[in-house]
């Protein structure tokens, strides 16, 4: 497995803080990789996180995260071009935005994907394979060989990550 794909997996399951209250582990990746290469100064869990969280991953990894890494957009064109493999960054496009994440698995359909500020917290979702504009691999690193594993089990498919 990649490193970065097991830094993401260890945070499953935190979730940012309601309202105006702010999850101090969030705050401390924006802190951690700073405002030069987040692209703005981040000071709330409430700021979309997704970009945030991918370049945490990444970060921890060793490699370098894409410029501006907390805008989702931003990882389309970071590294090189892949097929989808599992540990992929994967990037969307929604209404009123895009969402980033790392591909896990896929069905007919969705792409199973490890993510932040999904459902507000780190987990894994189902998000439509139309939605992907950009699925990208750190230029550092060799392309995986391990194809993205078909996932027969059906969930609900979201349709708006912020």
């Amino acid at each position: 497995m990649e490193k970065w794909i097991d830094v993401a997996r260890k945070y499953v399951g935190l979730k940012e803080y309601p309202g105006a209250a702010n999850n101090p582990t969030i705050i401390g990746w924006a802190k951690g990789l700073g405002a030069k290469l987040l692209g703005i100064a981040y000071g709330a869990d409430s700021v979309p996180w997704c970009g945030l969280f991918v370049a945490h991953c990444v970060n921890e990894a060793g490699l370098t995260p894409a410029p501006i890494a907390v805008r989702a957009s931003a990882w389309a064109t970071w590294g090189q071009a892949c097929k989808p493999v599992v540990g992929a960054v994967v990037v969307f496009q929604r209404q009123g935005g895009g969402h980033v994440g790392f591909l896990v698995g896929q069905n007919a359909t969705a792409y199973r994907v490890l993510g932040g500020n999904q459902g507000d917290s780190v987990s894994e979702t189902w998000i439509e394979k139309n939605r992907a504009v950009a699925v990208r691999w750190p230029a550092s690193v060799p392309v995986s060989t391990v194809a993205l594993p078909w996932i027969n089990a059906k969930g609900a498919v979201s349709k708006n990550e912020a």
